[in-house]
């Protein structure tokens, strides 16, 4: 059993991932609109790593007898200027998330709660993972800067993203 103030913190955290894929989708559609759906599936699959991201939070919580709360999501950003951008701002929601998880382990350790720090190594791992892959996309689009035919290349790989749900 949770106590009050770690069932809230990963409470927070379980609507932070669902916010999570709710910008992510929001990334997609302005994507799609720009005819590039490469890069928009590429998000589709990162709203989906984000929803079990959330499920995992749901079950724990149910698995340790707490109270799952819902909160409603604020509405995502939907304007960029460029493919570069959208991916900057996802860097730095991923940056936040990083921290929001650092913090629940912090919270995790402060009171005592050993399964919930355990349950949380694998969120630290998975944001190392989160971090790196939207930085090479970063890195492969500065790389081009403004050339078109280096973007579209881009776009291709993007397409072939796969959404995998990890090992349980």
């Amino acid at each position: 059993m949770m106590n009050k103030k770690m069932k809230k913190a990963l409470n927070n955290q379980l609507n932070a991932e669902l916010y999570s894929s709710y910008l992510y989708l929001s990334m997609c559609a302005w994507f799609e609109a720009k005819s590039l759906t490469g890069f928009a599936n590429w998000m589709r699959v990162q709203v989906q790593e984000e929803l079990f991201h959330a499920m995992k939070f749901f079950n724990y919580i149910h698995d340790r007898k707490g109270e799952v709360v819902l909160d409603a999501l604020a509405k995502p950003e939907s304007s960029w200027d460029s493919p570069l951008a959208v991916i900057e701002s996802a860097i730095k929601h991923e940056q936040k998330v990083s921290a929001m998880i650092n913090g629940l382990v912090s919270c995790a350790i402060e009171e005592h709660d050993h399964a919930a720090n355990q349950f949380l190594q694998w969120f630290v791992g998975e944001q190392v993972e989160e971090e790196a892959n939207f930085g090479a996309v970063y890195d492969r689009l500065k790389l081009v800067g403004g050339d078109s035919a280096g973007l579209f290349a881009i776009d291709l790989e993007m397409a072939k993203r796969v959404y995998v749900p990890p090992a349980p």
